[in-house]
């Protein structure tokens, strides 16, 4: 029997179920955009409130700039969405799916 064969039912299922490679790369991207701490702070800031890019930056101790440069990251993973009130553009979460997954990632340092 070669090395690299699959003998066990657990192994063969975990194989038969793996998704593919190009899910898995979105994904670790999708976790990266977590990995940094402003844009984190920003999601919080951002969990129950719409907020624009002046009232995130006062709340954070934030330049402007750099709230615009981690929000344009942000919407472009689709973690965040926004929409315009005149010359005001504000901010929220995409979806229940963002505040999940920061409410999980919580639980889990919590336990």
């Amino acid at each position: 029997m070669a090395d690299n064969m699959i003998n066990s039912d657990p192994a063969a299922n975990v194989a038969k179920n793996m998704p593919a490679d190009e899910y898995l790369y979105d994904l670790a991207d999708l976790f990266k955009i977590f990995g940094d701490t402003t844009r984190i702070r920003i999601l919080y800031s951002l969990f129950d409130n719409e907020l624009c890019v002046g009232d995130i930056s006062e709340i954070l101790g934030l330049t402007q700039s750099s709230v615009s440069h981690q929000l344009r990251i942000l919407k472009d993973s689709k973690l965040v969405k926004f929409r315009r009130d005149g010359k005001s553009i504000f901010y929220s979460l995409d979806d229940d799916h963002v505040r999940s997954i920061l409410n999980l990632g919580m639980e889990h340092l919590e336990e």
